[in-house]
């Protein structure tokens, strides 16, 4: 028997060192990983330099600062913040019924079609004066943003309410299914080929500078659109009734059943807050990008759900930071590496994520992990 209990104990006191070295390794690992990147275009900045442009005698200017490193950040930060929208879409709808959400980023794709019709609707264009284009669109927000609630409700209500106790695989092909239906709804609305749109908000335009750094209008426009939404998710999901009540149905949908919640209803409010955000951030990429494709909510659904899950899927916070880290990520590889490397570049990233932090940056928050 004692010979039994001590073959028993030595493997988990043996184990007990391993664990503690892997996590070690895991989390600085992690930040090596995570910064190795900017570091390294940084001190090559630094010591070999940049070009920006030509002089008088036609030979090359080189500047041995970290000025081009600060622009591609500012960038990647202002784009990710796109991503950030929409990946809290993804992460709301999983973390609350555990729904990889297909068609969200169709969603998304519908709010940039809805928001440049509206802008015809109210007769925006390049001669539009400062007080009437910013009205118009914050009408425009306000009504892309309800339009793509509305949408990812009537998406829920339709498709997924009924599956609710079906196998998980019913309701994911259900996603795919409603995401081939939007595409083509766009593909009839706009046609197959990009739709170039009207720069209202003059995006290349420098609204002030940092340190040599140059913050346009386009990047702004991101910041002052994403900073409240997520303050403000994250205040309601906190300090509402209805926010405790998602809590409380992401946690255990039986038990905030027996406690008087309508499970019903808050599932439906997650995805009106979801296609909500998915609206404003269609119309930040119309104006950022200046183009809408039929297209495009695949690529983008692609990359906020890559977001969602290297933050940690169900994590509101988490799928903020996958979306800024990836928008960083991307503007470095399209300006050192070339555009072509930069999916593969991203989902490396992603794949070292989760061999690391397997739950992701901050941990998941559904009802499987705890």
């Amino acid at each position: 028997m004692e010979a039994s209990t001590i073959s028993q104990k030595m493997p988990v006191a043996a184990a007990r060192p391993l664990a503690a070295v892997r996590r070690y390794v895991g989390r600085w690992g992690l930040i090596v990983a995570l910064l190795a990147l900017p570091v390294y275009y940084g001190v090559r900045d630094l010591t070999h330099g940049y070009q920006v442009g030509l002089n008088a005698h036609g030979q090359p200017i080189v500047r041995h600062d970290l000025t081009h490193l600060g622009f591609n950040l500012v960038a990647g930060l202002s784009n990710g913040s796109i991503w950030a929208l929409i990946a809290m879409g993804y992460t709301l709808v999983y973390g609350i019924i555990e729904l990889i959400n297909f068609a969200h980023g169709d969603v998304f794709m519908i709010g940039s079609f809805v928001s440049v019709g509206l802008w015809a609707t109210f007769g925006l264009g390049l001669a539009t004066g400062a007080l009437g284009l910013v009205g118009g669109l914050l009408a425009t927000l306000v009504i892309a943003m309800l339009v793509c609630g509305s949408l990812n409700v009537l998406i829920e209500r339709v498709g997924y309410r009924p599956l609710r106790g079906a196998p998980k695989l019913a309701p994911l092909i259900t996603a795919v299914g409603f995401s081939f239906i939007l595409q083509n709804v766009g593909l009839l609305w706009h046609g197959g080929s990009p739709v170039g749109v009207n720069d209202l908000l003059r995006e290349n335009d420098t609204v002030f500078r940092i340190s040599g750094v140059i913050v346009h209008r386009a990047d702004l426009l991101a910041f002052a659109v994403a900073i409240p939404l997520v303050f403000g998710l994250t205040w309601f999901i906190a300090n509402t009734r209805a926010g405790r009540a998602m809590r409380a149905t992401a946690q255990d949908p039986e038990a905030a059943r027996l406690m008087g919640i309508n499970v019903n209803s808050t599932i439906s409010l997650t995805f009106m807050l979801g296609g909500m955000l998915a609206g404003a951030a269609g119309l930040v990429y119309a104006l950022y990008e200046t183009n809408i494709w039929y297209f495009q909510g695949f690529d983008a659904g692609l990359i906020a759900f890559t977001a969602a899950v290297m933050g940690g899927i169900g994590n509101v916070a988490g799928a903020v930071l996958g979306g800024l880290i990836i928008g960083c990520i991307q503007q470095l590889s399209d300006s050192r590496l070339g555009p072509q490397w930069t999916p593969a570049v991203v989902f490396g990233y992603l794949i070292i994520v989760m061999v690391l932090r397997p739950r992701g940056l901050l941990g998941e928050e559904t009802r499987e992990a705890g």
